[in-house]
């Protein structure tokens, strides 16, 4: 792949699916015999998101990557995006796989669903890894209000053709693009009868998720967060490095590290928000380290 950090050749599991509360959730599934991984991708993204970083991890480690409610293929439920459900969406999973314990990573807002999980299901995580998410925290930003927060993390920009779509994030992501990335973030939207491309994930469905991150914020919940926690953070490229966005960012990054009572940062440097994409090898020796310490 024309990215540098090419990762192990290691073949990408067939989707499953399971009856899960009142969703049919769909999930990769690494296999092996290794200590049980459970990995959460982020808002509008999929299982799928973990397809370059899982293989650095598989052998050593069961990743099992589920697309989380509403999202991927799982069922679009019109409610259920509060952390309580969305914890025991994971634990249904977790059961129906016969797994007691598991570590647990969570990307974006995987992982606040993923610090929730520990706070509210203790004994069901052993370590728990937030890659660059969990400490976007509404109270902290420069205009600390609902309009602004819902403003910033309102849906992306998701139109045009097939086509032109993946060739917007090809140009976006030029420095770590392949097929595979093509392939990955077509499990994320679908193609409308009018030929357009939309988010899997439903604005109203997005709307619930932005209403819970902001009434539960991670100021509330990280305190509670006793488990082990390794708070992976992305430094910025050069080009967005020394932003308002940047410093924002620093400045939620310390706040989940002095709010959590088990926890520490790393920081990847020059590197974007989807570090599982530009820098997986990377990313996974860090998870690796971590994860040989419990």
């Amino acid at each position: 792949m024309s990215n540098s950090d090419a990762g192990p050749a290691h073949k990408n599991p067939e989707p499953m699916a399971a009856a899960i509360g009142d969703l049919t959730m769909h999930y990769l599934d690494w296999g092996g015999d290794g200590p049980p991984v459970l990995a959460l991708h982020g808002l509008a993204s999929s299982g799928h998101w973990y397809r370059r970083l899982a293989p650095y991890l598989a052998g050593d480690y069961r990743v099992v990557a589920p697309d989380q409610r509403g999202h991927g293929a799982t069922t679009q439920a019109g409610a259920g995006y509060d952390w309580q459900t969305l914890a025991e969406d994971a634990v249904g999973l977790l059961d129906h796989l016969g797994i007691e314990r598991a570590a647990v990573l969570g990307h974006s807002w995987g992982g606040h669903v993923a610090s929730n999980l520990a706070m509210r299901f203790p004994h069901r995580v052993g370590r728990l890894t937030l890659i660059d998410g969990g400490f976007q925290d509404g109270g902290l930003m420069p205009t600390p209000t609902w309009e602004a927060f819902r403003q910033r993390l309102a849906p992306r920009p998701v139109a045009g053709t097939r086509a032109e779509y993946l060739s917007r994030l090809a140009a976006n992501l030029s420095f770590c693009w392949d097929d595979d990335l093509a392939e990955i973030a077509l499990t994320m939207v679908y193609e409308g009868d009018d030929g357009q491309m939309y988010d899997i994930l439903r604005p109203d469905n997005h709307a619930q998720v932005l209403e819970t991150m902001w009434g539960e914020p991670p100021s509330l919940v990280l305190p509670q967060v006793t488990t082990p926690t390794l708070v992976v953070a992305a430094g910025p490229r050069p080009d967005r490095a020394n932003s308002q966005f940047s410093r924002q960012r620093e400045i939620m990054v310390a706040a989940a590290e002095a709010a959590l009572p088990n926890g520490r940062v790393h920081w990847i440097a020059e590197t974007i928000h989807d570090i599982g994409y530009d820098k997986p090898g990377e990313l996974a020796a860090v998870i690796r380290e971590f994860l040989a310490e419990g």
